[in-house]
């Protein structure tokens, strides 16, 4: 049986090599046919005027906020809101028990009189001193003391004019109304309860903070207020300090910046914990939508609008750290050219610098050329941004 064995495996043998030639002479030693250039889809960059607005996150916060504390003490006697209502300047709120101050007032005018009738006295007193001095009757100390006596008598009354006005304004403290206008808070003393006045800490009976217009708050980290400052020293954009530059506002459920206002202060110094510039805006508030406390997301105005390049994120390569782009030259050879970036839109990147509006770029396939490489271009168009604000069609 072993002679069979061999006898069949040389047979194996000679048949593959045999096919290895076949095969060999069919190729007849032909090269692979040629790929030719890669295929790429080039496009001119988009030509737009171009507004940057730089996003912030911020807290809205009343123009105005009041504490409601009492003038006078005593024991409150009504209350003359709903929790949460909107008064305006100059309603009544609470009253406090009045009839202290009442009795109080009573007390001072009628003190008022007394102190008047003295003067009138005082007064006869000194015109008839002044006819006996004038002869020889009386001594010249006599006069002096009548003099003194009526001077005297002016003071008593500018004293009582002074207590009858306190004691007026007291019995008026005891009737607390709105000093601005905007929404109340809930009362936080109910009536009966003695309230107090005296003290470093007044008893607190409610609040009321401003309603339209209100505040946003945010802040901008040293490089964005550094690149404000410069923009205004070449006179790109004006600082925020000296012009209402636009500013945008969206709630934390809205969709876009649908709320306009602008700028109204910048603080005087950069935070040095938290290496921070405070910025406020203004917006006005109507329907009283923009409730004071709110998250918002802001965006400000920082440069343009400006004419951009427009080109797709896709279309821009790195290389060791370096942004390019690859611009289709003489003979459908492509160059790689260095460009800046400037923000995003989307899916779409602003080129500042490096490229021109009438370069024609590889924005699809860049994967598939070099420096140097040979390509099959395909036209293709650039997307207009979805960003609308930012972006408006060219003349």
């Amino acid at each position: 049986m072993a002679p069979v064995i061999e006898e069949q495996s040389m047979s194996v043998r000679t048949f593959s090599l045999l096919f290895f030639l076949l095969g060999l002479a069919g190729c007849g030693g032909k090269p692979p046919p040629s790929m030719g250039p890669p295929q790429v889809t080039v496009a001119t960059a988009l030509v737009r005027q171009i507004t940057d607005w730089d996003e912030y996150t911020g807290r809205l916060a009343a123009v105005d906020s009041v504490e409601i504390r009492p003038r006078v003490s005593g024991y409150l006697q009504s209350v003359h809101f709903d929790d949460g209502a909107l008064v305006k300047r100059g309603d009544l709120l609470f009253v406090i028990d009045p009839r202290p101050y009442e009795a109080a007032l009573d007390e001072a005018r009628a003190d008022l009189t007394q102190a008047k009738v003295r003067l009138e006295l005082a007064s006869n007193d000194l015109d008839r001193a002044k006819r006996l001095f004038t002869a020889r009757a009386i001594s010249e100390e006599e006069l002096d003391a009548r003099t003194k006596a009526h001077r005297e008598a002016e003071a008593s009354l500018e004293a009582a004019q002074a207590a009858e006005k306190g004691s007026a304004l007291n019995l008026e403290f005891a009737r607390i109304k709105a000093p601005i206008s905007g929404r109340i808070g809930r009362k936080l003393v109910t009536v009966g309860n003695l309230v107090s006045s005296s003290g470093d800490q007044p008893t607190l009976l409610t609040t009321i903070v401003s309603v339209d217009p209100v505040h946003v708050y945010f802040t901008a980290d040293e490089r964005a207020f550094l690149r404000y400052t410069r923009l205004d020293e070449k006179g790109i954009r004006p600082s925020s300090r000296t012009t209402p530059n636009p500013v945008r506002l969206q709630l934390a459920d809205e969709q876009g910046f649908p709320h306009l206002g602008h700028m109204d202060f910048v603080d005087n110094q950069v935070d040095q914990a938290t290496g921070t510039m405070q910025g406020r805006a203004t917006f006005d508030n109507p329907d009283g939508d923009l409730t004071p406390g709110l998250f918002a997301r802001v965006k400000l105005l920082g440069e343009g609008p400006y004419e951009a390049l427009i080109l797709p994120d896709q279309a821009v390569a790195t290389d060791q750290g370096q942004r390019l782009v690859y611009v289709l030259g003489p003979d459908n050879v492509v160059a790689a050219r260095p460009v800046t970036l400037g923000r995003s839109l989307g899916e779409l990147r602003i080129i500042r610098d490096g490229l021109t509006a009438t370069d024609r770029v590889v924005i699809n396939g860049i994967q598939r050329v070099r420096p140097g490489t040979t390509v099959a271009p395909v036209e293709g168009s650039i997307p207009e941004p979805v960003d609308g604000t930012a972006a408006a069609v060219s003349p």
